[in-house]
């Protein structure tokens, strides 16, 4: 579905078939390769022209993969410059218990820290010292030794 959904010739209407599908059958979305490869492109791409309400109702919910669902496919909207929703989903993913989705959540923060480091600094001011451990590391991957040591630091007090 991820190849199909990001080949240049596939339709809209197409991409919204498989959109349908991936979010009618999310229940057979049962581990964290078939998010990364579904969300990513399936509902990432998708919703880069379609209301993006459906990731914060992903976020809220109760089950793994989709609150995992929901930070992911932000990766496109990332890639297209857009980084308000990660930021958003982000925070509200910060006290989420599950270590896959700190792994996702600083994958996706590291990634919109790229197209918005300005965002990413205020972000991490403001959240650093409470952040997941394993979310802090994975957003600080492409800083320098030094910010990254006065981020870990904040986490220790």
């Amino acid at each position: 579905m991820g190849q199909r959904s990001k080949r240049k010739k596939t339709t809209d209407a197409e991409r919204k078939q498989l959109f349908d599908l991936y979010m009618r059958r999310h229940d057979r979305v049962n581990n964290w390769d078939l998010v990364d490869l579904g969300a990513l492109y399936v509902v990432g791409i998708y919703l880069l022209d379609h209301p993006r309400d459906v990731l914060y109702k992903l976020a809220r919910s109760k089950n793994i993969w989709e609150r995992r669902t929901a930070i992911v496919s932000t990766g496109q909207l990332i890639k297209r410059g857009e980084t308000d929703d990660t930021f958003k989903i982000a925070e509200m993913l910060l006290k989420d218990k599950e270590d896959l989705i700190h792994k996702g959540t600083g994958w996706m923060l590291r990634a919109a820290g790229d197209v918005d480091r300005k965002k990413l600094i205020s972000f991490l001011d403001k959240h650093a010292a409470t952040m997941p451990r394993t979310c802090l590391r994975y957003a600080l991957e492409h800083f320098d030794k030094k910010q990254r040591a006065h981020y870990m630091e904040l986490k220790h007090r």
